[in-house]
């Protein structure tokens, strides 16, 4: 399959060519219902289908042996997965050879290239600016800025185990190394997120190895589980049942409008929902680090036989306790341990929930990708301390349209997904940093607080 040209879509004379040699390989033709039907849901047996560049492909057996895990693939069951893809695979030639053998016909040629669900105009706006994203060369990765980065996540590393080595373990030492060392591991994480979305090297291979060095030797924890959460997170966005950052409704917060208040008609009570904006500040942001993640990411990676990144986070265990622990005492090593993962914990939480948990939370409606991403993401102001500190996730809305774009260059396509919003009247949000963080306590109570009334009243 080749990959998109002149804005993604194929031209009438490639489309007439392909429908030419559909026809005389005797593949079958569709249309956009009888796909929309195989959407894994339903009586046995439960048929999954998606569509690619107006292809049809069944992925019924191959799903669970997607590189990109299975919750992804199925999310697109039943529909037009095309800027998807697009958006995801770096080298289409090598996924050409996963997706020939699973064609099993085209879309007919009466049908519409874009689902009647989607906008079309803007799915044709959004193509062309892709295209004109990639001759600007705004998908080239300047690896001077990653080596940079690199270099200061590494400096404050080894700054943390020296100021212990050369000044002692008496608090101010003690706390100042808990400092650098949290602010290493936090750097590290946003640098993990650059390997995890290919944008590092122009090659996937070398993006992949020292992603492994990066998440599982100096943050201990596996790539390849990142990698399976977090591409069915982009894939459908504050999709409920699709979208893993939001599992955590409704068994510790109850999450959107329209969730809550059906969580409140059906009498359903987990948790306090209506005090959820207090408890957030002790529960999520200090312990999804110490705490799940640590026992998520070895289960995972034991389950699926991650065994390359087990024996990796393997290395940074042995690395830390034996650094660490040749200058404190057992007691003081885990409290060391231990609080520098809470401190990680809360800034990684804030970060990236400012984003996502203030905006729409629903069902998948099967929306074209540009409306799926800019109802689930909003961008913070811009600024090098913003920049730096959030590891340019304050561009998520960009980050969210061009997944594999190299953070360096968001500033430079926020002016052209600006105009396209303007144009399309879709509203793009930016707001301050404190005031993102603020939304989030906001939007936990407003939930709370219909869940509460629905709870008593409906």
């Amino acid at each position: 399959m080749a990959p998109p040209g002149g804005g993604g879509q194929l031209r009438d004379g490639h489309r007439d060519g392909d429908r030419d040699r559909a026809t005389a390989a005797g593949m079958r033709r569709f249309t956009w219902e009888e796909i929309g039907q195989r959407n894994g849901r339903g009586p046995a047996p439960q048929e999954r289908w998606l569509v690619i560049h107006r292809k049809v492909y069944d992925i019924s057996h191959f799903y669970r042996r997607h590189p990109g895990g299975a919750r992804l693939l199925v999310s697109h069951a039943g529909q037009d997965a095309t800027d998807a893809f697009v958006a995801f695979h770096v080298d289409k030639v090598l996924v050409s050879k996963y997706l020939k053998p699973l064609q099993i016909g085209e879309l007919a040629p009466d049908q519409p290239s874009i689902e009647p669900t989607k906008n079309e105009m803007l799915v044709k706006d959004f193509r062309e600016l892709h295209a004109t994203v990639e001759r600007m060369g705004l998908l080239e990765p300047n690896q001077l800025f990653f080596f940079l980065l690199l270099a200061h996540i590494l400096l404050l590393d080894t700054a943390a185990w020296l100021i212990l080595l050369y000044f002692g373990t008496s608090l101010l030492p003690f706390v100042l190394s808990l400092l650098l060392l949290t602010i290493s591991q936090v750097q590290a994480s946003w640098l993990q997120h650059d390997l995890g979305h290919l944008s590092v090297f122009r090659k996937t291979k070398w993006n992949h190895l020292l992603h492994k060095f990066v998440m599982c030797h100096l943050i201990g924890a596996s790539a390849k589980w990142w990698t399976l959460l977090h591409s069915q997170h982009h894939a459908k966005p504050n999709c409920f049942h699709k979208d893993p950052d939001i599992d955590m409704h409704p068994f510790l917060f109850t999450l959107g409008k329209k969730f809550s208040v059906e969580l409140g008609i059906k009498k359903k009570k987990y948790m306090p929902y209506n005090h959820q904006h207090k408890y957030f500040f002790i529960t999520l942001p200090p312990l999804l680090f110490p705490t799940y993640f640590h026992c998520h990411t070895f289960y995972i990676a034991y389950t699926k036989k991650y065994w390359a990144d087990l024996a990796w986070m393997l290395t940074f265990y042995i690395r830390f306790f034996y650094t660490y622990g040749s200058l404190l005492e057992t007691k003081s090593l885990l409290a060391y341990y231990f609080i520098f993962r809470m401190l990680e914990s809360s800034w990684f939480v804030w970060v990236s929930q400012m984003n996502h948990i203030p905006m729409d939370i629903d069902y998948d409606k099967n929306l074209d990708w540009v409306s799926t991403q800019l109802l689930a993401t909003c961008n913070v102001e811009q600024s090098l301390f913003n920049d730096w500190f959030t590891g340019h996730l304050n561009f998520q809305i960009e980050h969210h349209l061009f997944p594999t774009m190299p953070r360096h260059n968001y500033c430079k396509v926020a002016p052209l997904v600006k105009s396209l919003c303007a144009k399309h009247g879709l509203e793009y949000q930016c707001k301050p940093l404190l005031t993102a963080f603020a939304d989030i306590v906001h939007s936990l109570k407003t939930s709370g607080e219909l869940w509460h009334d629905a709870y008593l009243h409906k």
